[in-house]
């Protein structure tokens, strides 16, 4: 686990996460579907060290990579 890393999630919203929370917003309600995944031990584990809210975390990484996947397929069309 790297001791030195400041989550970006305790920072002002990046201009990545704040087009999901737009996009979020045309979600219906802010669905979620339980689903299993599997993930590495220590990943894990260095998200839960941040304390409660880390599987909301590990959403929003996943969100704001899938959002600059968007972004760059629109720029090559």
């Amino acid at each position: 686990m790297n001791k030195e890393y400041e989550p970006d999630w305790d920072h002002q919203p990046s201009l990545h996460s704040q087009m999901a929370a737009a996009e979020s917003k045309a979600t219906p309600s802010g669905a979620k579907q339980i689903v299993t995944i599997r993930l590495d031990v220590d990943m894990l584990d260095w998200f839960k060290a941040a304390g409660p809210g880390y599987q909301t975390r590990i959403n929003q990484v996943l969100r704001e990579h899938m959002d600059v996947q968007r972004a760059a397929e629109l720029e090559g069309n």
